[in-house]
């Protein structure tokens, strides 16, 4: 596979230099490449040929650490098999079925999801924050056959087959599983922070990966065999898309059931942690601790939600320039990335398209706008879901590409309004208040409005101890952008309530 990735024209010295980086050209015993060449012959782009693959090339190194310990490679493949042959033989789990599984950060993930996968079944991932009616209208909106959930969640009205004991699956003496003729679907949710979350279906080729990922490699300097800790939830792009960079380099995964700043901070320190994920809220918290040293974290990926410009620079001021800003969504992808430098150059980039990617500014009628003039951000490339090749596919963004090339995000289509025939951003104003003395969080929405049609309305949390005035933050606002762009309503509130990716959860936030 390295092979074909290499004899990609005028991109494989690119690639050359990056997999050489990253360990993964380093040699291999022609036994062990044997299993590799095997393990993708038989599972394709899966989790399960990715974890074939590092059980192959090594054995003994660590995949997992959870709270119950670590497990290496050739334990989790093992485990993997045994569960798929358990899954298969008690379940009828095969090509053609669906499985959903429904797991928090542990190994029981990783366990599930190699092991649907050996079965070439289609994999949903589903948020485990999902329960009573919304949980039951996706399981059968998507077909779901088996749901393979983690003991301790929400019952669910479901009529097809359970499973929540992987040990006892494991554990049932089920002969090997069939190999599958083909790949089965990867299928992830969106975030439904305005309505209930819906299925994107993938299944990739290696053509399809190789340029986006290997210009990821090229750029984010991770390393193969460093421990890699992700915060966000694997069921999301964000997380399952990194654990999957983790298991091609063979980095051990630090994984946690809950976020918690404290603990996420002790554990980076005790495994030395090369690399972190997390969305731009858990970076926030961990902000509001006393920075640690950690002189081996020299990555801190950030995707999933929008990275103010105020976070951005203040966490690179306190844990170096290692911060690397991934844009894209479930459906688009994997779209642009912005490196420490850019940050730094423009704390508010999004960055620049990878190498196999395309971002577009369009105007209305699809024609790609000039160097600062705003319109919607169309994407395409190997890891865009939904597109066909060659087509763009609309990120529901609007935006704007300066002199430099780098990208902008200016707003949500659908969070525009117009006021006194200006557009109005939330994010532009968001991104203010933000930064203000005093405001620990902040939202900044376009609500219903009976007499214009949509307002600006702020929502702050204001920091413990401080107090803030609806007019002072007004007022600031007014110092520094347009009047109409002040927001009408001024609301203190608790907390800003967002989703396991860190955005907003909309509804909640404004009761509707």
């Amino acid at each position: 596979m390295i092979e074909k990735v290499v004899e990609l024209g005028g991109f494989g010295a690119q690639a050359a230099v990056a997999l050489t980086r990253n360990g993964l050209l380093r040699p291999t015993h022609p036994a062990a490449l044997a299993r590799v060449v095997e393990a993708y012959r038989y599972f394709h782009v899966t989790p399960a040929a990715g974890v074939a693959m590092a059980a192959a090339r090594w054995p003994d190194r660590q995949a997992v650490v959870d709270e119950g310990g670590a497990l290496t490679f050739a334990a989790l493949d093992e485990r993997a098999a045994a569960l798929a042959a358990g899954l298969h033989h008690r379940l009828g789990v095969e090509p053609g079925t669906t499985v959903a599984v429904m797991w928090p950060n542990d190994r029981g993930f990783a366990e599930a999801v190699a092991a649907v996968s050996r079965l070439g079944a289609d994999l949903l991932l589903l948020n485990t924050g999902l329960a009573g009616p919304a949980l039951r209208d996706v399981l059968r909106r998507e077909q779901a056959d088996v749901l393979v959930a983690a003991p301790g969640l929400p019952p669910v009205d479901f009529a097809g087959q359970r499973a929540g004991d992987l040990d006892e699956l494991m554990s049932s003496g089920a002969p090997p599983a069939p190999v599958p003729r083909r790949p089965g679907r990867l299928v992830l949710l969106t975030s439904g922070t305005t309505g209930l979350p819906k299925g994107a279906p993938r299944r990739l080729s290696v053509a399809e990966l190789a340029e986006p990922f290997v210009s990821m490699l090229a750029t984010v300097p991770v390393r193969g065999g460093e421990p890699m800790l992700i915060a966000p939830p694997l069921f999301h792009g964000l997380g399952i898309l990194w654990y999957a960079v983790a298991l091609v380099l063979g980095c051990p995964v630090v994984l946690m059931r809950r976020f918690d700043p404290d603990a996420v901070l002790d554990a980076l320190e005790r495994h030395r942690a090369g690399a972190l994920v997390a969305v731009p809220a858990m970076l926030s918290r961990l902000l509001a601790r006393e920075p640690r040293d950690l002189p081996g974290l020299r990555v801190v990926v950030s995707g999933g939600a929008a990275l103010r410009p105020d976070l951005a620079t203040a966490f690179m001021d306190a844990y170096g320039d290692v911060l690397y800003n991934l844009y894209g969504s479930t459906e688009a992808g994997w779209a642009a990335l912005a490196t420490p430098e850019d940050l730094r150059e423009a704390p508010d980039t999004i960055g620049r398209p990878p190498r196999g990617a395309t971002v577009r500014i369009a105007g209305p009628d699809g024609e790609e706008l000039p160097a600062g003039e705003m319109g919607r951000v169309l994407v395409g490339g190997g890891l865009a879901f939904g597109a066909r090749a060659g087509e763009l596919m609309s990120t529901g963004d609007l935006g704007h590409r300066d002199g430099r090339g780098l990208l902008f995000v200016d707003g949500r289509d659908d969070d525009m309004i117009v006021s006194g025939g200006e557009n109005v951003f939330p994010q532009e104003v968001e991104n203010l208040l933000a930064r203000l003395p005093g405001v620990a969080d902040v939202a900044v929405l376009g609500v219903p409005d009976e007499e214009y049609g949509r307002r600006l309305a702020a929502y702050v949390v204001a920091e413990e101890g401080v107090t803030l005035s609806a007019d002072e933050l007004k007022s600031a606002v007014k110092a520094e952008l347009a009047g109409f762009k002040v927001p009408r309503d001024v609301v203190f509130v608790p907390s800003v309530p967002r989703n396991p990716t860190g955005k907003v959860d909309r509804a909640e936030l404004t009761g509707r």
